[in-house]
């Protein structure tokens, strides 16, 4: 058996018909038994979310459905933001075997560290290749949670999103097979199939790179021995003009993930928040802990680097081999039409440099992807798996 997949995206409110009709042309679509399916559900359209369970597995013929709420649906090509609908991709992955991990509120705050996780899933790191994850983004502490995760299963990049759609926590729903969960983060380990991930953060680094040599928990007091505001002034003021405008409250700070990269680009830094600066002090906040000896470079987003760093990141992968013959996306709810100010950029880019292969995916509160050897939680940012041939 080859590997093959099969999508459809259903905008409007709850039909059984419409819901029957996806979820057949989708098994088509697949050409052979489905191993899993992934469904993203708008709001509206929970109180007939156990009818439209028992619908999509029965007549997609799906062992294993994994999925959540979404604010906004994404589907081939096309992208639904605030429109009530379903997406749905299903996978038949011969090669490939699959396991779910359920984790509670409970589990996060008992941890002890990464072997608490290994022996809490019952899997050791030679089990697993990749996750795929959905969360709850009200769980508690799930950054720290990814953290010890990563050191759990130092070799398996996670790739996945934050539910969204609704603001009461009680309906940010996760969904396993045949029922809505109350858990907090959702994990499907993957061991055997080929995934490779993007991670576009949306950003272009400006200025220099420098290693920063004062720092107190997110506080970035110098960078090179200079006071990093100026260094933040200097780089804005290094900008052509038209940078400059583009950057008015555009401006990111980017950590290297790794200090072993001589030749720092896109892709190579952990993009966080700029959260104030002090010319006083010469100290900048930044949306994560610093330390002494990192290597911190400045970052500029918006749609035009957004969606040039989507192009090159993707672009990577096709001249690396990667044939997808389906994907995941998991795009910020930040993103979208109002940001790029046009619809369906993400889904139509990605389905103009891989072809209109079947995917599916949701506008996240959060995503989570890979950055260097390790995955974080993002914002701004398009995380995508391509399940490649």
């Amino acid at each position: 058996m080859e590997t093959c997949a099969g999508s459809r995206l259903v905008l409007g409110e709850f039909q059984e018909s419409a819901v029957v009709q996806a979820a057949q042309e989708a098994l088509e679509e697949c050409g052979g038994q489905p191993t899993c399916g992934f469904l993203f559900l708008s709001a509206s359209w929970l109180p007939q979310i156990a009818e439209v369970l028992d619908l999509v597995r029965l007549h997609g013929r799906i062992p294993l459905l994994v999925g959540s709420l979404g604010a906004g649906l994404i589907g081939r090509s096309q992208e639904a933001e605030g429109v009530a609908g379903m997406s749905l991709l299903l996978l038949s992955l011969p090669e490939t075997k699959l396991t779910p991990v359920l984790i509670s509120n409970e589990q996060i705050e008992e941890s002890t560290g990464p072997a608490y996780w290994q022996m809490e899933s019952g899997l050791s790191p030679e089990d697993v290749d990749s996750w795929i994850v959905l969360a709850n983004p009200y769980a508690p502490n799930l950054e720290r949670w990814l953290q010890e995760w990563n050191v759990a299963f130092p070799e398996a990049p996670c790739i996945g999103g934050l539910a969204s759609g609704s603001t009461e926590s009680g309906e940010m729903a996760l969904i396993f097979d045949g029922k809505v969960i109350d858990a907090a983060v959702l994990a499907l380990a993957v061991k055997g199939g080929k995934i490779r991930t993007i991670v576009s953060q949306g950003c272009k680094p400006v200025g220099e790179p420098f290693t920063i040599t004062q720092a107190d928990e997110n506080l970035v007091y110098a960078l090179g021995s200079r006071p990093a505001y100026q260094v933040l002034s200097e780089t804005f003021n290094g900008l052509t003009d038209d940078e400059k405008e583009r950057a008015r409250g555009n401006l990111f700070a980017g950590l290297a993930a790794s200090e072993y990269v001589a030749d720092l680009k896109r892709g190579d830094f952990l993009v966080r928040n700029l959260l104030g600066a002090d010319p006083q002090t010469g100290a900048v906040a930044i949306g994560a802990r610093a330390r002494t000896g990192q290597t911190l470079q400045y970052q500029l987003r918006d749609k035009i680097t957004a969606h040039a760093d989507l192009v090159e990141l993707a672009k990577i992968n096709e001249v690396q081999g990667c044939q997808p013959f389906a994907s995941l996306v998991f795009s910020c709810n930040g993103r979208g039409h109002r940001f790029f100010g046009v619809p369906d950029h993400d889904a139509a880019t990605l389905a103009e440099i891989f072809g209109p292969v079947p995917s599916a995916g949701l506008f996240c509160n959060g995503e989570i992807g890979p950055i260097g050897n390790a995955s974080y939680l993002h914002g701004y940012t398009a995380s995508v798996a391509l399940f490649c041939k």
